[in-house]
């Protein structure tokens, strides 16, 4: 008798898969093919059980049946739940986690306590129907799409599908675009406010006409740096997944840009104090990507840097052999709690004090993109009232196929 079930069983799940494999071919949804997956194994074992083995048979296979649907129920990442009669008669180890693993034998408007739930989940409910979004279930900054579905012997399929990645990204969009209009309105709306302003009685003064004009190139020119990092942003992002193939002498690129400095004249430039140690690897990198990082990262502190304190610029080897580029200034210094979202875009610490020194807010989440297409790791460690101490960590060129994506930023 139990070989007999063993073959029925083996069959089951063979057409089982053939299911969600054909559903996934179909629409190329890898959740639409689980939930598939977990319908087609419910009706195959349910169909199992009405068999010509009687109902004697039907109960010894019973607690074999529900043990292999709870194992094919685990294998799914998200919370599924199988739903008989309005109570939970399965749950696979996600959705237990997320809602308790109590819910087993619960009513299923219980088990998942949310309003937005409850009219899906009741009996007289049509199936399926359009997803139901769950907000705060879990945490409260979770998302959930609840999606259901119905088995040939009539059980319900509760799928939950956590979308708080994609809403979290959602949001970061619109706070971009929001972001960037008010950053571009406020200069152009002050540009409009002294052109209007000279077509009228101060045109004729010239040291006001001068005054006027002096103000609107500076509101200008802050509108190209901040059209220029948005372009650079958006083309780095773009490159992001895309490993640069050319071999960079770092020490002389970052040689480069501090006699660019210098050459710009900067009442700061003098401040700079950059030393490269001698002998080091080559890296693989963007040259024109590397430029800017320096570039930013030095501007930043000769910008927020008090006035004649030094800013050290050194580049060596670290113990683990990545090349280290780190920028020592001596200004007012970040609280820990600024730190983290420091590379986020247009996030500043002291927003008027940024714009007028001319940070567009988007210099260190140029900065973090362009680390993470290195390969690299960005670190920030301050302390209020002393300063800022930024590194960033380059594997060599011969270590590149060793490391790891990612950028970091750590308290300090």
């Amino acid at each position: 008798m139990m070989s007999r079930f063993v073959r029925r069983l083996s069959g089951a799940l063979a057409i089982a898969m053939g299911v969600a494999v054909g559903v996934y071919l179909v629409d190329g949804r890898v959740d639409g093919a689980a939930v598939a997956l977990v319908g087609a194994v419910a009706v195959a074992l349910a169909a199992m059980g009405r068999g010509d083995e009687g109902q004697a048979t039907a109960r010894a296979a019973g607690p074999d049946a529900n043990v292999l649907l709870g194992e094919v129920l685990d294998v799914i990442a998200d919370p599924v739940l199988l739903v008989r009669g309005g109570n939970v008669t399965c749950a696979n180890a996600a959705a237990k986690a997320l809602l308790g693993r109590h819910i087993v034998g619960e009513d299923v408007r219980v088990a998942i306590r949310h309003p937005a739930a409850a009219d899906r989940l009741s009996s007289s409910a049509p199936l399926p129907g359009r997803p139901v979004e769950l907000v705060g279930l879990g945490t409260a900054d979770q998302r959930w799409e609840m999606r259901t579905g119905e088995t040939g012997d009539g059980a319900r399929i509760v799928h939950l599908v956590d979308q708080s990645g994609n809403y979290a990204a959602e949001k970061m969009r619109v706070d971009f675009v929001a972001n960037a209009s008010h950053e571009l309105r406020t200069p152009l709306a002050s540009i409009l406010g002294f052109i209007e302003t000279l077509n009228e009685e101060a045109g004729e003064e010239p040291a006001l006409r001068k005054r006027f004009l002096d103000v609107m190139f500076a509101e200008a020119q802050r509108m190209q740096r901040l059209v220029e990092d948005l372009i650079s942003l958006s083309r780095i992002e773009a490159e992001k997944y895309r490993l640069p193939g050319d071999r960079l002498d770092l020490g002389e690129l970052l040689e480069d840009v501090a006699a660019e400095i210098e050459a710009a004249r900067s009442p700061r430039a003098e401040n700079v104090a950059v030393t490269v140690e001698p002998g080091l690897p080559e890296v693989v990198g963007d040259e024109a990507q590397l430029s800017q990082l320096f570039h930013n990262l030095i501007g930043n502190a000769m910008k927020y840097g008090r006035p004649g304190t030094p800013v050290t610029v050194t580049l060596g080897l670290d113990r683990s052999g990545l090349l280290r580029l780190t920028v020592v200034d001596e200004g007012e210094g970040i609280a820990p709690q600024h730190i983290p979202r420091l590379t986020e875009r247009f996030y500043r610490v002291d927003a008027g004090r940024s714009r007028s020194v001319g940070g567009t807010g988007l210099g260190l989440a140029i900065v973090k993109h362009i680390v993470e297409r290195h390969r690299g790791r960005l670190d920030i460690a301050s302390k209020v009232g002393i300063g800022t101490t930024v590194s960033v960590a380059i594997p060599a060129a011969d270590a590149v196929a060793g490391t790891s994506t990612g950028a970091a930023v750590i308290k300090g």
